[in-house]
């Protein structure tokens, strides 16, 4: 497994990140949010310190907090970090990038990563700076497409999204062309066996793949 990707993936910025802003916040979406961070929080410690890799808008980051943990956001998109304030002004949103992640060690309880690790140019040095910043016990779960999802998975998600007819197929299109950068499940377990974590656990459901990986 190569620990750096060959292609890159502009940074969102500007109009493009809000109108991904916008089509990510539509009750559909935030209700996904609060079940996900429901499940994902589940025997947790009241008021432990999660860092939040690449929250984007920052809608999943404000369920976290609702919740009573303490949440920190860090984006490489200077827009997404602009709105992610405007959305949770009592979280703390920092733009920079993960392989270089602004914070000393064993910083967070628990680390989370939503949609956005297939994107990363290397994954194996973000994973290393995961461990890095993760307290011993503490573990990190990253949500990410799964390579293996079918053209039928992505059209059942789509729909449940309640976006319109136009929005649901850019979010379709959008969909099948980042399930081509995304890592099947053995992937997965190669970069994490490459990395400091030294394994992980992973699930899939749908269009995506749930990755554990304990410190």
């Amino acid at each position: 497994m190569e620990t750096t990707r060959k292609h890159r993936v502009p940074e969102m910025e500007g109009f493009q990140a809000r109108w991904y802003a916008k089509n990510r916040g539509t009750e559909a979406q935030l209700a996904q949010y609060r079940r996900q961070a429901a499940e994902v929080t589940a025997g947790w410690p009241e008021g432990a310190e999660v860092l939040e890799v690449a929250p984007g808008p920052g809608f999943f980051a404000v369920e976290l907090a609702k919740r009573g943990y303490r949440v920190t956001g860090l984006d490489i998109s200077h827009t997404m970090v602009e709105i992610a304030r405007e959305n949770g002004p009592d979280i703390d949103f920092r733009q920079g990038d993960i392989t270089h992640a602004p914070f000393a060690d064993e910083s967070f309880d628990f680390l989370v990563c939503q949609a956005a690790f297939k994107n990363f140019r290397q994954p194996v040095s973000a994973l290393n700076e995961m461990h890095r910043l993760l307290r011993p016990g503490g573990y990190a779960v990253i949500h990410d497409l799964n390579h293996q999802a079918t053209g039928a998975d992505i059209d059942r998600v789509v729909a449940g999204m309640n976006v319109g007819v136009v929005a649901g197929f850019t979010t379709r299109q959008a969909l099948t062309w980042l399930r081509r950068r995304a890592f099947t499940p053995a992937q997965f377990e190669e970069l994490a066996a490459a990395s400091a974590f030294g394994g992980c656990s992973v699930t899939t459901d749908g269009i995506g793949l749930e990755v554990r990986l304990t410190r």
